[in-house]
């Protein structure tokens, strides 16, 4: 499964050499519980895109993390500005990592949730289209639909004024995904602090200065109290990339 990129433990057990997938899974792995894991990647001053992606903060090692957490998800969460504007294609996986998915008793893809106030979504995008598994959409009660949408989604209902989150996790876990991957952007990192939903944050820092300017992984209201997020590992990639993760108790 590997794509090439040297990666190694730093802390908190150094590792005398770059490690292989095997050990990078039991690093990341699956939780026991019901767990929300956000990740990122950002510049080392704190931007999340270059050039208004996020793509050009994202080396091979990024990649490669990206890749294994989504193989190891029951659901990849996703707003639907950030499905937008990545331009998000079906949520596949290849045939090593489906692979190991069967051998762990999941289903071969995880299933793609979208969070959308609006239903601004284009049913013909490839992300629904062509998704293997059917797709979920989080949005409002009174939120209007573009034609097709419900062909191609599970639209689940819950909140009036904005997509209530709790609500819409607990539905989520009820339908048996437990194993949950954020993937941004900002405002839903925003969001689902501020309702003190997020379990993990999976942060890659790119060795790059982006300058003032781009946003920042996290924005929206402000949330009611810090909290205690201890640091789990950190690995270091052969291009400088640090992985980083941060994890409750």
């Amino acid at each position: 499964m590997s794509n090439g990129a040297a990666i190694s433990v730093l802390w908190p057990e150094p590792s005398s050499g770059p490690v292989d997938d095997d050990t990078l899974i039991a690093r990341y792995g699956r939780a026991d519980q019901p767990r929300l894991r956000m990740n990122f990647v950002t510049s080392v001053d704190g931007a999340v895109s270059l050039d208004g992606y996020s793509a050009g903060l994202s080396g091979a090692p990024d990649k490669r993390v990206f890749g294994l957490l989504r193989m190891l998800c029951d659901a990849l969460l996703v707003a639907a500005g950030t499905l937008r504007h990545e331009g998000y294609r079906a949520i596949r996986l290849d045939e090593r990592r489906r692979a190991w998915r069967r051998a762990h008793g999941l289903t071969e893809y995880p299933t793609l949730v979208v969070v959308s106030g609006t239903l601004d979504l284009d049913p013909a995008q490839a992300a629904f289209a062509d998704a293997p598994v059917r797709p979920v959409v989080l949005t409002r009660r009174d939120a209007v639909a573009p034609a097709g949408l419900s062909a191609v989604a599970d639209l689940v209902r819950c909140g009036d004024d904005q997509v209530d989150l709790v609500a819409g996790l607990a539905e989520l876990r009820r339908r048996g995904l437990a194993e949950l991957l954020c993937e941004g952007g900002p405002q839903l990192f925003g969001a689902l602090t501020a309702a003190d939903l997020v379990d993990e944050v999976c942060l890659s820092v790119a060795p790059l200065l982006a300058g003032a300017g781009p946003g920042r992984i996290t924005s929206g209201e402000s949330s009611p109290a810090a909290r205690s997020l201890p640091l789990r590992h950190v690995l270091l990639a052969d291009d400088g990339t640090l992985l980083l993760r941060h994890a409750r108790t």
